[in-house]
């Protein structure tokens, strides 16, 4: 009983502590300066932490504190849960005042692209579209309307028109404008400026903010963001008050977030700079496209290029190329210009072809009389003649002495004569001197100024070159004159196991010539290093270099010294590519031929940058400054020695001739449409003269005049 009784008093004054602590515990903890929290209680001097002060039988002040009666509990704080309210209250209110709702007319591939943006920034987004995209919208985050007095019943703050060139006006027209807020800001995004600029300052009320837009990118071009690339805009008419210049400064500002180039720019002068740019862009694309490039295991810089235009253009639809052709007043010259300069890049052609036949026919007749003039002269002259012959023959060596120092039998390094030391020649002689190779140079322009510069040794004679006894020859001679640069050389002075190379763009011609006229002691390696000095000015890291080891002897040396040649390429980065010369004609010698044919036609078109450039332009300007630096030598060569060129060039005149075709044939359409629609509408009025007036009673049987049309069609 007495264990019961201890256990008893126990168990009540720890109910007893507990129950203090709950009411005198803060019941919150307040960071708000306006509800401080309630200062610490404190427990009352006849209560302490004793355990057996708890006792209730042996602290008699315990039993008449628990009889008392409770003090009513004061509000001492809010509640927490009511400040982040407020917070969050003032967060939704900043975010309504920043973000839009914007409705987009037109909901096809370019209104859906921009959606996803808006949609990712935050704005609300409608959508309606003469097509039914309810699915697409709903994926995206986007409120679909099928009919467009709902959407303009849910009062828009913006209209944004992403509709082609040629449906803008109907589409505006149909808009149940009546339904709109009078201050609803419209924007447009089509390529060409002044033509919607006039159309939307004539279609709609005097009330309603314009603001004419060009993103000058689609979803090709920025797939991988917009940042960089260009927005042009004009605010056309924007009403004074603060409201709605913070509205059209809020829809820039979603463009400006991503990146975009921001560039205010009048209607006109957008035109000016991009509509021509545009079309010609979009030709060149198109007619591209109708070739059906293919992709080769080896494709060089300036094919990758025109990849990329027929990439940026071809998922554009029609109605917007037939567009920009319609409301540029230009498009007709345009196209005007480049029919010529691919008339006169094929006068060009066949006029040199024409030379070289001939040469080839008369070339024997005026040899002989050449040789008929110096038989009389040296008779005349006697030796006077053979002393002059002698001076002629006279060595011109420029070497450094640094270059002088470096000649020797090392064998970690080649010695490599370039023959024909123009630009290709000198732009891979600085990268072999760099490399601490040995070069020396032959050429028949003097270039021994440039060469000293360079660290190379230059020779005016082939002898003396040939003297020196070169471990490789590498040939950097144009493709026309490699057989006749080969057989000048005086073979008989290298060493019997010479390594040749050659660096042309085709490879089986070069493959026979060498096969034919050099010895069996010489080795022979077929190369092409895809790239030149302008598409390779940056490095030639991850660029192709493709080889062919024609003819390599199997002493280790030989090996090894092929391996070393090819090595200082691959120390460079490039793409090593084994292949044989024939493959190679087959992959390369043709979309080379394809890519100088139009890089030569734009080059004479005097293309010209603009402020505001888009991607495909840039594109453009990229092909004639990577085709530009190229002799005609080289064009003509990839014509001579591409045995598909005549069918190329045949493809490429049908192809412009079938875009040309395309784009008259609509016009041509649109015009009758517009010639033969009044005359229509006039020929309705008269059978509806002709036919006799019903009565009340027959109206409701009488056939309308629209039916009767209708029937009779």
């Amino acid at each position: 009983m007495v264990n019961t009784t201890v256990e008893l008093r126990t168990l009540s004054a720890q109910r007893l502590r507990q129950r203090f602590e709950f009411y005198t515990r803060p019941k919150m903890f307040s960071i708000c300066p306006l509800h401080p929290s309630p200062p610490k209680p404190s427990l009352p001097p006849s209560l302490s932490l004793n355990p057996q002060s708890f006792n209730l039988f042996s602290n008699p002040s315990l039993i008449r504190t628990r009889s008392l009666r409770p003090k009513s509990l004061k509000i001492q704080s809010l509640d927490a849960a009511q400040l982040y309210d407020y917070e969050s209250k003032v967060a939704a209110q900043f975010h309504d005042a920043h973000m839009l709702k914007i409705a987009i007319i037109g909901f096809g591939n370019y209104g859906q692209f921009l959606a996803k943006t808006l949609v990712a920034q935050g704005h609300t987004v409608l959508a309606h579209s003469r097509s039914d995209y309810s699915k697409t919208a709903q994926d995206l985050g986007v409120s679909f309307f099928s009919d467009p007095h709902d959407l303009c019943e849910q009062h828009p703050q913006v209209i944004l028109l992403c509709t082609s060139i040629l449906s803008t006006e109907p589409v505006l027209k149909s808009l149940p404008l009546q339904r709109l807020r009078r201050n609803t800001l419209v924007v447009d995004v089509l390529s060409v400026k002044e033509f919607s600029k006039a159309l939307l300052l004539k279609l709609l009320p005097g009330y309603f903010d314009v603001l004419c837009t060009h993103p000058m990118f689609g979803p090709q071009s920025a797939k991988h963001g917009w940042n960089g690339l260009f927005f042009v805009y004009e605010k056309v008419r924007i009403g004074s008050e603060e409201s709605r210049i913070s509205r059209c400064d809020k829809l820039l500002n979603i463009f400006e977030k991503e990146g975009c180039r921001m560039v205010e720019m009048s209607c006109a002068e957008h035109d000016k700079y991009a509509a021509g740019s545009q079309f010609m862009t979009h030709t060149v694309g198109r007619v591209l496209g109708m070739l059906k490039l293919e992709s080769t295991p080896i494709n060089t810089k300036g094919y990758e290029t025109l990849f990329d235009l027929v990439e940026n253009t071809a998922g554009d639809s029609f109605d917007l190329y037939y567009g920009l052709f319609m409301y540029n007043k230009n498009a007709l010259e345009t196209l005007e210009r480049l029919d010529l300069a691919f008339e006169a890049l094929k006068k060009q052609l066949f006029g040199h072809l024409h030379d070289v036949v001939r040469r080839q026919l008369f070339g024997n007749a005026e040899k002989a009389i050449t040789l008929q003039a110096d038989y009389a002269k040296q008779a005349q002259n006697g030796a006077a003649l053979v002393s002059s012959s002698k001076a002629l023959r006279s060595p011109k060596i420029v070497r450094s002495d640094d270059q002088k120092a470096q000649i020797s039998d090392d064998n970690s390094w080649l010695k490599i004569a370039i023959v024909g030391f123009g630009n290709f020649g000198q732009f891979l002689a600085k990268t072999f001197v760099r490399q601490g190779h040995t070069v020396l140079a032959f050429s028949r322009t003097d270039y021994s100024d440039v060469a000293q510069k360079l660290g190379v040794s230059y020779f005016s004679d082939a002898d003396d070159l040939c003297e020196e006894h070169p471990e490789v020859i590498l040939l950097c001679t144009s493709i026309l004159s490699t057989e006749k640069v080969l057989r000048s050389l005086p073979l008989q002075r290298l060493k019997r196991n010479t390594l040749f190379v050659d660096v042309l763009s085709v490879k089986e011609f070069p493959r026979n010539l060498f096969l034919q006229t050099l010895p069996l002691d010489f080795d022979i390696l077929c190369t092409h290093p895809m790239f030149g000095p302008e598409s390779g000015k940056n490095g030639w890291n991850g660029l192709s270099f493709v080889y062919d080891k024609v003819r390599v002897g199997s002493d280790e040396s030989r090996v090894s010294r092929c391996d070393q040649f090819l090595d200082i390429f691959a120390r460079e980065g490039c793409r090593m590519v084994e292949m044989s010369c024939a493959e190679h004609d087959r992959h390369a010698a043709g979309s080379q031929f394809i890519t100088h044919t139009m890089g030569r036609i734009l080059e004479k078109l005097g293309l010209e940058s603009t402020p505001i450039n888009t991607k495909g332009y840039e594109t453009l300007l990229n092909l004639v400054e990577n085709t530009a630096g190229d002799s005609f030598d080289l064009y003509y060569g990839l014509f001579m020695y591409n045995i598909n060129a005549m069918e190329q060039l045949k493809r490429l005149d049908m192809a412009f001739e079938s875009l040309k075709k395309q784009i008259f044939g609509r016009l041509h359409g649109v015009l009758r449409k517009q010639l033969f629609e009044n005359s229509d509408k006039s020929q309705v009025m008269q059978e509806q003269a002709l036919l006799p007036k019903p009565s009340q009673n027959e109206s409701a049987v009488t056939p309308s005049l629209e039916s009767l049309n209708i029937q009779k069609n």
